[in-house]
């Protein structure tokens, strides 16, 4: 027998037997259930705050984590562009120490003419009983190769200086991306903290919700309003996933910057490769707000693209919303990016059509993984459907 069908027997003998001795019993029974419901009723209230709390506590998280993954993008890029100046700086070094060995060899051959020249000093020539002439030509050659010589030295010693300090921007350069390793480590450990921390309170947010719905089906015993709320419930909990309008399975690009928006109604591309999940303007399901975007299922973290060029004038976490990114495109035309796992682009940043601007996500407390997108006009609504090729 069913907790219902228990109820109903016991409030049929509660009117039909009202004067037997069973009665006194049967109605405390009723006035204990009638308190339960209003005990329930306050931990369902608490329950719901509890839910607000959570949802806070998983935006800060969330930004967190878009935050975190754009910095190491970054840090990615600054690394890269450290190790082609160490290369450079390593051809210079390596440069200079061919240069200073033709230098060393060139001074050989110098030292080693004057070898063969002669090793007598100035004076004994002035005092030898050579010709004149030949003396003079002589002495005149040794100063040739003396001032030579000078000038090798000093060449080489400018190439040994500027080989000591290639060397020391190497060192330095090493150091540096060194150092950005080490950040990016850094990053990485507190990227993943903040994960653990978005898995705990996505935890503590369902299993706020299982104790709600578990107080939810108690209150069954209530044979009018909680029992509509209760199948409303169990409806919604035992609903099948619906097949969507179509798959989507190409993505913008920028063919069509430089027009206005108005021209590319019946052209623009959904901004992920997907599922569309509903249609524009129907119901949202066990429920009487309408969509007014889209819904399009989409695997974690793929990227998620500018329908069109345009600037970036929100990038934030919204409730309902999660992480959310709004393009202006002129005119009085925006597209919405919501429930994203990550933010690329920042506000005031310019985009052309089919840049990246955020990772497919659940945020926002969404069960499943998509991007919520909507087109609007002044602030109304528009069918992205019929803006779309087809």
């Amino acid at each position: 027998m069913t907790v219902l069908t228990r109820h109903t027997l016991l409030l049929c003998a509660c009117l039909v037997a009202c004067t037997n001795a069973a009665h006194s019993s049967q109605e405390g029974e009723l006035e204990n259930l009638r308190k339960h419901i209003n005990e329930l009723q306050k931990e369902v209230k608490k329950t719901s705050e509890s839910k607000s709390d959570a949802m806070d506590q998983l935006r800060d998280s969330e930004q967190a984590i878009s935050n975190g993954k754009r910095k190491l993008a970054t840090l990615s890029t600054q690394h890269h562009t450290a190790n082609l100046a160490l290369r450079k700086l390593q051809q210079q070094a390596l440069q200079l120490e061919r240069d200073m060995g033709s230098q060393q060899a060139m001074l050989g051959k110098l030292l080693y003419q004057q070898y063969l020249g002669g090793k007598q000093e100035y004076f004994k020539l002035l005092l030898s009983n050579h010709d004149p002439n030949q003396v003079a030509r002589e002495m005149r050659y040794y100063e040739y190769i003396a001032r030579s010589r000078g000038a090798w030295l000093k060449t080489l010693r400018v190439s040994l200086t500027q080989l000591n300090e290639v060397v020391q921007q190497a060192r330095q350069q090493s150091e540096a991306i060194e150092a950005l390793q080490t950040e990016e480590v850094a990053q990485q450990k507190t990227l993943e903290r903040d994960r653990l921390a978005r898995q705990r309170v996505i935890s503590q947010f369902a299993q706020q919700l299982k104790q709600q719905r578990q107080e939810i089906g108690r209150l069954q015993h209530d044979e009018n309003r909680l029992s509509q709320l209760v199948s409303k419930l169990s409806l919604l909990l035992s609903r099948p996933r619906g097949k969507g309008v179509f798959n989507n399975d190409k993505l913008p690009d920028n063919r069509f910057d430089g027009k206005s928006f108005e021209q590319l109604r019946g052209k623009l591309t959904l901004p992920v490769i997907g599922e569309v999940a509903n249609k524009y303007g129907s119901a949202r399901p066990n429920s009487t707000v309408l969509w007014r975007g889209l819904m399009l299922r989409a695997a974690n973290g793929q990227a998620v693209k500018s329908v069109a060029a345009g600037r970036v004038v929100f990038s934030d976490w919204l409730r309902g919303f999660g992480n959310l990114l709004i393009i202006d495109h002129g005119n009085g035309y925006m597209s919405l990016y919501g429930n994203n796992e990550t933010l690329y682009k920042q506000v005031g940043e310019v985009l052309r059509g089919g840049d990246t601007v955020a990772a497919v996500g659940n945020s926002g407390g969404n069960e499943d993984s998509g991007v919520y997108f909507e087109l609007r006009h002044r602030g109304e609504p528009l069918d992205p459907l019929k803006w779309i090729a087809r």
